[in-house]
């Protein structure tokens, strides 16, 4: 693939190169998730319409790296008393500008590089803040992302696990333009009004998540998210005229956990 199409595959990369470099007799073991998913999505973030997207499920640690579909790839480089704090990449996800979106210009899938902080005295529950700038679009695409949320896990019976999540993101303006913006140009090639995107608060998203035995080591999980833009992002053009301001997701997906490998 191209070098500058940053993607999961390239986390996955990352994180298996960390573990292989390691010197014989110090590594820790790597535990937790791994498996493939369906997901049925929002073909862009204005919601101009649903597809369904096969993804591998990542949710693995080593030490104190971690690989996560939703996170990327992390470092605690910096860890005490509940709290840890280090940097992490992350893939954000193109658009093609077909269908609904023609006339619009395409968005590349992006890198992103920045860091987070976190406080989780429990693995059960979490609250975390990260921001990070993204990179590796076309010109005038990419910007810096920020993320504020939290988490908490609970036995549901049965074997049972569940886990509900609330994040809330926010976009600088180039970045918000990115996918939100319509300049003079694709307002006459697409028939969407012009729209000059700001900063700030772009949405707020709402999932809950469920873990189900099936068998020794594997597992069936189940997902489902509400994704309410507001601010800039709701009173885009494109999302008024194309999208919707309220979006869904499900997705499902069958993994096998490691204890150690």
């Amino acid at each position: 693939m191209p070098l500058s199409r940053f993607n999961r595959c390239a986390l996955f990369a990352s994180f298996a190169c960390a573990v292989g470099f390691s010197a014989p007799g110090q590594a820790e073991p790597i535990v937790g998730d791994l498996g493939m998913a369906l997901s049925y999505e929002p073909h862009d973030p204005s919601g101009s319409r649903y597809e369904v997207r096969p993804l591998p499920y990542m949710d693995l640690t080593w030490g104190d790296l971690s690989l996560s579909s939703d996170d990327g790839l992390s470092w605690k480089a910096l860890k005490g008393g509940g709290w840890s704090a280090g940097p992490f990449l992350n893939y954000v996800p193109g658009r093609n500008s077909n269908g609904s979106l023609r006339g619009l210009r395409d968005v590349s899938g992006m890198g992103e590089a920045g860091g987070f902080v976190q406080y989780s005295p429990e693995d059960f529950w979490r609250v975390f803040a990260e921001a990070g700038r993204v990179a590796g679009g076309s010109d005038g695409q990419g910007g810096v992302l920020g993320r504020i949320g939290g988490e908490l896990g609970y036995p549901l019976g049965l074997g049972i696990i569940g886990d509900t999540s609330v994040t809330a993101n926010y976009a600088d303006g180039r970045q918000a333009q990115t996918f939100y913006g319509v300049s003079a140009q694709e307002a006459q090639a697409s028939g969407i009004r012009q729209y000059d995107a700001s900063g700030g608060l772009q949405n707020v998203t709402l999932t809950q998540s469920a873990q189900f035995p099936l068998a020794p080591g594997w597992s069936l999980l189940t997902s489902a998210s509400w994704t309410h833009l507001v601010g800039s992002a709701a009173d885009s053009s494109i999302v008024k005229q194309r999208g919707n301001d309220n979006q869904g997701e499900v997705s499902v997906a069958v993994a096998y956990h490691f204890n150690g490998l």
